[in-house]
């Protein structure tokens, strides 16, 4: 592959997070990540970053995003630094989440700054880290705590 079409791919990666995690399409998430993957959102939940698996990232994943009745997640301004077979990628994102719900907005809106680490796989990137950096958040915030509940009790 040349520069360009690394840049390409490693920006459609980082793009599917997003698309297949707001489509609730589980199995497809999985393939993005490499086997083991660091993942660090300390900045919004405190504690220490984790080291986890494709199927141990999408089963949280799935835990806390199928509570509520939307998400859309938006990355955008990728920046790629390619270094052989690793990369780095840059952007800034911004994620609503939607649930009704008679106490409080139903929007809860954060945004900020993600980094990913990348590295090729054959003819594909996969994610091998992530830092997700929470600059503001607008709306309200309990919804994650009832989107959980939600998942955890659909009846």
């Amino acid at each position: 592959m040349s520069g360009f079409e690394d840049r390409a791919a490693i920006v459609e990666t980082t793009t599917r997070m997003a698309w297949h995690a707001d489509r609730r399409e589980w199995d497809r998430l999985k393939t993005i990540f490499a086997d083991e993957v660091t993942l660090d959102y300390t900045s919004l939940h405190g504690g220490e970053p984790v080291t986890l698996t494709p199927g141990e990232i999408v089963d949280g994943w799935e835990a806390g995003l199928s509570g509520y009745d939307a998400t859309h997640h938006m990355i955008t301004n990728q920046l790629v630094t390619l270094t052989g077979d690793t990369a780095v990628c840059t952007a800034t994102f911004q994620a609503t989440h939607r649930l009704a719900t008679p106490f409080g907005s139903p929007l809860w809106t954060l945004g900020g700054t993600y980094r990913f680490d990348l590295v090729r796989n054959g003819d594909d990137w996969r994610i091998s880290g992530l830092v997700m950096t929470a600059t503001w958040a607008d709306g309200n915030q309990q919804l994650a705590a009832l989107a959980a509940a939600r998942a955890a009790d659909p009846s």
